[in-house]
């Protein structure tokens, strides 16, 4: 069963996939779907995957703003502490680096992969993968890097990160005078537009627009 938008031009290629439905497992066809498409399970009426209206254009643009968002949070600290005197700023590489001198260098070196190398690759590899799809444009090494985002997606880990930090400034609160900078508010931001960026496009979509884009060149 499929939900559709009315007028719009039938995909250029027809395929012979099957996709298994996620509620009742029953396995069935799953055709390229116009913009605007939903296709449902003829057995249970699950839904199985979508062709969102207008995908691209929000996973680029809240790809932008992730990558906007991560310059000022690796720029700017996102916490600066006060007690007895002494000041102490806090960023994503000054966490990394505290750990580091602590001993922690498994640790630190997880640090900067989950919180900085992860959300970066995701970032710019959307950017890079969906930016040019907007015209029906694949540019080299789509399918490597579409399939390092899948890899890195599961490994950001910066709301992770973010909860942690929520629960020392819990234990850290009455021991010194906190102050919450730009970085983290700018951290929170980058969380938000990385969800909302993965959350603008199907998987399955997106390899549609590949294939479409890679045989039309």
């Amino acid at each position: 069963m499929f939900r559709h938008h009315p007028g719009l031009p039938w995909p250029r290629l027809h395929r012979h996939e099957q996709v298994a439905c996620p509620f009742c497992d029953a396995l069935q066809p799953a055709p390229r779907l116009r913009e605007g498409e939903a296709a449902l399970c003829g057995h249970c009426g699950e839904e199985l995957y979508r062709n969102r209206p207008r995908s691209l254009s929000r996973c680029v643009g809240f790809s932008l703003a992730a990558i906007f968002f991560m310059v000022l949070a690796h720029a700017f600290p996102f916490l600066t502490m006060e007690a007895a005197g002494n000041r102490t700023r806090l960023g994503l590489w000054e966490s990394a680096r505290a750990l580091y001198l602590d001993g922690a260098f498994l640790l630190s070196i997880l640090t900067v992969l989950f919180t900085i190398v992860a959300p970066a690759v995701l970032a710019c590899g959307l950017l890079y993968v969906c930016a040019p799809l907007m015209r029906g444009k694949a540019l080299p090494g789509t399918v490597t890097i579409s399939r390092w985002i899948q890899l890195s997606e599961p490994w950001s880990m910066l709301e992770v990160f973010l909860l942690g930090f929520i629960v020392s400034l819990l234990k850290l609160g009455h021991l010194a005078e906190i102050h919450f900078e730009t970085g983290l508010w700018a951290l929170s931001a980058v969380v938000f537009c990385l969800a909302a960026a993965l959350g603008g496009i199907d998987r399955r979509e997106l390899w549609d627009r590949i294939e479409v884009a890679k045989l039309s060149s």
